[in-house]
C-alpha cells in the first residue's frame, strides 16, 4: 500500500516565501515543487511552516492535495538563530493539527530544525520519519563554514532515528557516508528537478532586451549573499578576465547573520578593483523570472564553498547556459567538465577566469556546451523526484521503525 498522506515540515522558511530573501533559497523551491508534484500524484500533502507575519492566514490551499499551514511558534520577527528555542512550541502545534485533522502516514522534515520537530513527532505519533537535511554541519565545516555544536548534535540525533534520509545525488550519499558512516535507516537518492515550462533555452537577445542589458559579455551570479556562496570569487573572476566590457550581474540579497557584512565587503572589493561600473546588483526575483536572467547570460558562475545539489547550476543548464562552478558536492554531478561547463578545484580565481574566458572567446564552444547542458538537464524533473519520494514513503510500511541510536 502506497502512503497517501504526508506531513511536510519546513519550519524555518516557507515554500511560499521569495527565494533569495532572508533565509529563503533553494530549499524553498525544493519543498514547493516536490510537494506540488506529489500532490499531482494524488498524495495528500500538508506543509507546516512557522508563522512569520501578522497577516498570514492559518491555512492556504495551494492546489488540490496541497495546503500550507502557518504554525504559531515564538515572536514573528525571531531570527533563524533563535528558532532552536521554539522547536518544542512548533512541534506541539503541528502535533495538535495532525491529530485534529485525522492523522498522516509519514513525516518528512526539511533541514535540521525541522528534523528535531520530526523526531519528536515520530515518537509521539508513532510515524515514520523521512529527513532531507539540504546541508550538513560537517559538510559546511569542511568547506570553511563552521556550524554550532548544537546543530552538530541535533543532526546526529536525527540521523540516528530517521527511517529514511533523502540525499540529492550519489555524490552527496558518498559524502554523507564518509562523514557520518552507515545510517540506521535507508538512504534514498531523490534528485531535485527543474520546471522546464519556465527553464528552457531561449533567445539571448530577447532576454537581454527584456532586462535592459546591452551587448557586452555577461557573467551571472544567482544566490543569497553570504560567505558560503562566494560572490567575492565571482567579482575577482571578473577582474582577472582582462575583458574591459564584461559585466557581472548579481541576483540575490544578503542572507544570514553574516549577509550584511559580506555584502559590505563585496562592495569594498568592487571599489578596490575599480569595477564599480561593471557589477550590477538586482534584487531576488520571482522564481520563473530567473529563466530570463539565465538566458541573457553568457556564463553562470557558481563558486559556492559547498553545495549539496546546486539548483542554480541545474536551472542555468536547462536554459542552455554553460556553468563554471566550484568542484564540490552536487555540482560534481550536475556539471560534466569540458562538456556542459567547467569544474574548478578549490575556487581558484585564476582558473575560474581562464575557463570563463574560454567561453566568452569561443562562441561555438559556448553554444555546444549550452546545448549539451540543456540536454543533460532533461533527465531532472520534479515529477521523477515525486515518484521516487512516494516510492520511498511506501517502502517504509514494510519495515519496522528505526529505534533511536
Amino acid at each position: 500500500m502506497v502512503m497517501q498522506r504526508v506531513a511536510v515540515l519546513s519550519m524555518h522558511t516557507s515554500p511560499l516565501a521569495q527565494a533569495g530573501v532572508g533565509d529563503g533559497g533553494g530549499m524553498n523551491v525544493y519543498v514547493r515543487e516536490l510537494v506540488s508534484s506529489l500532490a499531482n500524484l494524488g498524495v495528500e500533502c500538508t506543509t507546516y511552516t512557522r508563522r512569520w507575519r501578522d497577516d498570514l492566514p492559518r491555512e492556504v490551499q495551494i492546489e488540490p492535495n496541497h495546503r500550507v499551514v502557518h504554525v504559531p511558534a515564538g515572536p514573528l520577527d525571531l531570527p533563524k538563530e533563535g528558532l532552536i528555542g521554539v522547536v518544542d512550541e512548533f512541534t506541539d502545534n503541528v502535533a495538535r493539527h495532525i491529530t485534529k485533522t485525522g492523522g498522516t502516514d509519514v513525516v518528512h522534515a526539511n533541514y535540521w530544525l525541522s528534523g528535531l520537530a520530526g523526531h519528536r513527532l515520530k515518537h509521539e505519533l508513532n510515524l515514520p520519519l523521512v529527513t532531507t537535511f539540504h546541508t550538513f554541519a560537517r559538510v559546511k565545516s569542511a568547506g570553511g563554514d563552521h556550524e554550532s555544536v548544537e546543530r552538530e548534535a541535533a543532526e546526529l540525533e536525527v540521523i540516528g532515528c530517521a527511517d529514511s534520509i533523502f540525499v540529492s545525488c550519489e555524490q552527496e550519499q558518498q559524502q554523507f557516508q564518509s562523514l557520518y558512516g552507515r545510517a540506521p535507516g535507508a538512504i534514498d537518492v531523490v534528485a531535485p528537478g527543474v520546471e522546464r515550462a519556465f527553464f528552457s533555452p531561449g533567445d539571448q537577445r530577447g532576454a537581454r532586451k527584456a532586462l535592459g542589458f546591452g551587448n557586452h559579455p555577461i557573467l551571472l551570479f544567482v544566490g543569497r549573499i553570504q560567505p558560503l556562496k562566494g560572490l567575492d570569487v565571482a567579482v575577482r573572476t571578473l577582474a582577472e578576465l582582462g575583458c574591459s566590457d564584461a559585466r557581472l550581474v548579481v541576483v540575490g540579497g544578503a542572507s544570514g547573520t553574516e549577509g550584511s557584512s559580506e555584502l559590505a565587503k563585496v562592495h569594498e572589493l568592487i571599489e578596490s578593483l575599480g569595477l564599480g561600473d561593471r557589477v550590477e546588483f538586482h534584487p531576488p526575483q520571482p522564481h520563473h523570472i530567473l529563466s530570463t536572467y539565465y538566458r541573457a547570460a553568457d556564463v553562470v558562475v557558481v563558486p559556492s564553498r559547498s553545495e549539496s545539489f546546486g539548483l542554480v547550476a541545474l536551472e542555468a543548464a536547462a536554459c542552455g547556459t554553460p556553468v563554471v562552478a566550484n568542484a564540490v558536492g552536487g555540482l560534481l554531478n550536475l556539471v560534466e567538465h569540458a562538456r556542459t561547463g567547467f569544474l574548478i578545484p578549490n575556487r581558484d580565481v585564476t582558473d575560474f577566469a581562464r575557463h570563463v574566458a574560454l567561453l566568452l572567446d569561443d562562441h561555438l564552444l559556448a553554444i555546444q556546451m549550452g546545448t549539451a547542458a540543456a540536454e543533460r538537464a532533461k533527465s531532472y524533473s520534479w515529477a521523477a523526484a515525486a515518484r521516487k519520494a512516494r516510492a520511498a514513503y511506501g517502502a517504509l510500511q514494510a519495515r519496522d521503525l528505526v529505534a533511536c541510536a
